[in-house]
């Protein structure tokens, strides 16, 4: 029997071609590869990559280029180019969820109807009954826990990687709910703001609202929880400007809703849902082991339908919510098929079966692991003075957007504010941190610092009219 490729030694092959967008050859690809393995062992390695349709292979011989299939620039502004139902990635299926599938398979009118089953959320026990066995869990906390230390502040993780999953989780979610945005295309709408040509607003809006959510997530890594706070936070952040009405972006659900090609029918009483949506909250709150939170909000959070609609989004980013408050790996759903995920849903809705989610599940984990541990690699180390002053420094930026001021007040401001609250020896340092965040400020990256959207252009206005100071905050 073939010996099986750790799949991070995979991934990290992928982010060597991801760093030469025109495509790079076997020898560019082994002189970016750290550790080195030998070129015989790539070029195995590269041929099982291009077979499975993780990267494309143009030309022949010594030549020969690498592209990853969402990079290829012919296909940047291709429609067709985010969509996963086109070539999709092959993900092993145990024989239970080979039979769901093949239920499933069959047109809507051949399947049994089905209404919400309370007995299924009923009958859940936390830290007795288990969707994810003792050695599913042991083996995810082996793939997903990074050598990062042990007593990190929550979400210190997905911060040091956060440029990386912002664009990895923003795009992989909206992907899976039909949004046709190429990589590059979400990649530059994130960084530089820039929508796509040829693409509806509806899209560009989907995916910037992954993006303020995400942060919400990460920039409160030590608040959020499974809360009403949190869960109907997340719901406005991803729903916002995409509902016929406005006010139910954050709002419980009271109107019937129903499910595109499915013989499902969700709970329509207003009363009943919001019971259930406080019982899925209160269960997946005492559930002690964080991959099992995970996936018991990705099965019965979508199941309930507690929002007028994006209830698999919230569920998805929810699910990450134990996993960056506890400092392991986010999941991200790269390469997840679009058919599969679908079909898995629909095996709660109708059938009650977490079989097939939980084989994309644990697949999905292993594969957003291996590639934060090739990214995290080639990041080296968070700096530990700018994690133990974290909410400090997004304290003080906060209070200079939130107070308008210019550029002189700024200086001021930041020179006077770490008398008494900061160590003498660090304070220095301490201005020098404050300074460069500032100066770092735009419209990608403010969310961070907890003001809204109108509070930061207010605030550039001033900014922008600003005289320089001596010395100014541009000089620093």
């Amino acid at each position: 029997m073939a010996k099986r490729i750790p799949e991070v030694e995979l991934v990290a092959i992928e982010q060597a071609v991801l760093r030469h967008p025109g495509g790079a050859t076997a020898q560019q690809i082994h002189l970016d590869l750290e550790p080195r393995i030998p070129l015989r062992t790539l070029q195995y390695r590269l041929k099982y990559l291009a077979t499975h349709h993780r990267v494309v292979k143009e030309g022949e011989g010594r030549w020969a280029k690498y592209h990853l299939p969402e990079v290829k620039p012919e296909e940047s502004r291709s429609p067709a180019a985010g969509r996963a139902d086109q070539n999709e990635t092959v993900i092993p299926i145990s024989k239970a969820g080979e039979k769901i599938q093949k239920y499933l398979r069959q047109p809507p009118e051949a399947r049994k109807p089905a209404g919400y089953n309370r007995a299924f959320l009923d009958t859940y026990r936390p830290n007795v009954t288990q969707y994810l066995s003792a050695k599913e869990r042991t083996y995810l906390e082996a793939v997903g826990r990074p050598k990062i230390g042990e007593q990190q502040p929550a979400g210190t993780y997905a911060r040091h990687i956060l440029n990386r999953l912002l664009i990895d989780l923003a795009w992989n979610s909206s992907r899976l709910e039909g949004n046709t945005y190429s990589l590059l295309d979400t990649k530059r709408l994130i960084e530089l703001g820039e929508g796509a040509q040829g693409h509806d607003h509806f899209e560009a809006q989907m995916i910037l609202n992954h993006k303020d959510a995400i942060e919400f997530l990460v920039s409160n890594a030590d608040e959020i929880g499974f809360n009403r706070y949190t869960i109907l936070n997340l719901h406005a952040l991803l729903a916002n400007n995409l509902l016929s009405d406005p006010a139910g972006a954050g709002r419980l659900r009271h109107i019937a809703v129903g499910i595109e090609r499915s013989a499902f029918h969700p709970l329509e009483v207003p009363q009943l849902i919001e019971e259930c949506f406080d019982q899925v909250l209160a269960v997946a709150a005492a559930i002690k082991d964080p991959f099992e939170q995970s996936f018991f909000v990705m099965v019965q959070l979508p199941y309930l339908q507690p929002f007028d609609d994006v209830n698999k989004r919230v569920s998805r980013l929810a699910a990450n919510v134990p996993l960056i408050r506890n400092n392991l790996s986010p999941l991200s759903f790269v390469d997840v098929p679009h058919q599969t995920y679908t079909e898995a849903m629909l095996a709660i809705y109708e059938l009650n079966k977490i079989d097939l989610l939980k084989d994309l599940f644990l697949w999905a984990y292993e594969r957003s692991a291996a590639r934060y541990a090739a990214v995290r690699q080639s990041l080296g180390d968070p700096d530990p003075f700018l994690f133990r002053h974290r909410s400090r420094l997004r304290q003080i930026i906060g209070e200079i957007i939130r107070g308008r001021m210019n550029k002189k007040d700024a200086v001021a401001y930041i020179a006077s504010w770490p008398e008494g609250k900061i160590d003498a020896a660090e304070q220095n340092r301490f201005i020098e941190a404050a300074e460069k965040e500032l100066t770092s400020l735009h419209e990608g990256n403010f969310a961070r610092y907890q003001v809204r959207p109108s509070e930061f252009e207010a605030w550039q206005q001033v900014w922008r009219v600003s005289p320089p100071s001596t010395p100014t905050v541009d000089d620093a």
